[in-house]
């Protein structure tokens, strides 16, 4: 089956290569003094620049469907923030996006959109902030949802090697590919991968053929304050599994179950309370293109208590808690696991 073509797959794919390519080049500018500072400013460029670089291909395209993005242009507008509008100016240009300062903060007020509309994209200009001060993995995700559900999606990987790599799994946080890639799916016509620079024919990924629970490969979080790792601890542990589960940052978790080399993610709340008692719940773009992309490589996604994710409430995951991602084979062992872990 050939990948799929359209006018909106066209220009998410181009906005978010290029956006990853910003990424790549304000990551590779990180030295070992700002991130003993913990200076956040390469991030802050970052983000900006990737969401700038996307809204203004979308609304330029698609002027009359709105962005639900992540961040707004209200602190570049203030005086003692003109340096750093101006670098990311900078970053632009070498990209060859060109704007006035008015300019690029109107692109990232573009992508303050509101996930009440029949049609809407939703973006994440860089997943996995920690990963990226790191050097190590982090994502560009963008989807479309019509009537609040998935329709297409593009992640942008660029730390994530092509292919299977063992210098990947025993260390996959510190591990750098040299050219990334870019996974895309639209519904009912299946999840495919290219190179983040849009080189080679796209070639179809499919999820894990893996059926023995024991056998699974297990991907979860860094951050603790993302999943429960102890709970995921005690899931592995009731199935079986023996060996570590690979931690990596952002939707580049959803990326390797994908295309099959993990057999499954989970982001376990740390309270068994009901989302809206909780005080956080997950925002739509931190999850809505791993989603399709795992769905369409014949993946599973739901919610700890077996719910599909529920895309109607605004732009946040408000029906469901914690998220169980497979190669659909494993999810019910998965889940129940789950539950007797949770004690429900």
């Amino acid at each position: 089956m050939p990948a799929p073509e359209s006018p909106e797959l066209a220009i998410a794919l181009d906005a978010v290569r290029l956006a990853a390519r910003v990424c790549r080049n304000v990551q590779g500018s990180i030295s070992d003094d700002v991130l003993q500072k913990h200076d956040r400013t390469p991030v802050t460029v970052a983000d900006f620049a990737a969401q700038a670089v996307v809204c203004r291909a979308l609304q330029a395209a698609f002027p009359d469907v709105p962005i639900v993005g992540e961040e707004d242009a209200a602190e570049l507008r203030q005086p003692e923030n003109a340096p750093l509008l101006e670098r990311i100016q900078r970053e632009l240009a070498a990209v060859g996006v060109d704007g006035s300062p008015e300019d690029i903060c109107r692109w990232i007020d573009h992508g303050n959109g509101k996930a009440d509309s029949s049609r809407y994209w939703t973006l994440d200009p860089i997943d996995g902030t920690k990963g990226f001060l790191r050097g190590e993995q982090y994502a560009v995700s963008l989807a479309l949802l019509v009537e609040h559900r998935l329709e297409l999606a593009v992640v942008g990987c660029p730390n994530l090697p092509a292919d299977q790599n063992p210098g990947f799994w025993e260390n996959p946080g510190f591990f750098r590919s040299s050219d990334g890639v870019l996974q895309f799916a639209v519904r009912g016509q299946g999840a495919w991968q290219r190179s983040s620079e849009g080189s080679g024919d796209a070639v179809p990924i499919h999820v894990s053929p893996t059926t023995i629970p024991a056998e699974a490969r297990l991907c979860e979080s860094v951050e603790k304050k993302h999943t429960a790792h102890s709970a995921s601890a005690r899931i592995a542990a009731d199935l079986g599994i023996t060996r570590e589960p690979v931690r990596i940052d952002s939707q580049a978790k959803y990326a390797v179950v994908a295309r099959g080399d993990a057999d499954f993610y989970l982001r376990l709340p740390r309270s068994q309370a009901p989302a809206w008692e909780r005080g956080y719940v997950e925002k739509i773009w931190d999850h809505a293109g791993g989603a399709l992309l795992v769905e369409e490589a014949g993946g599973r996604v739901t919610d700890v208590d077996g719910h599909p994710l529920d895309w109607t409430h605004g732009d946040a995951l408000h029906a469901n808690r914690g998220l169980i991602v497979t190669n659909g084979r494993l999810h019910d062992a998965v889940l129940a696991a789950v539950r007797r872990s949770f004690g429900s």
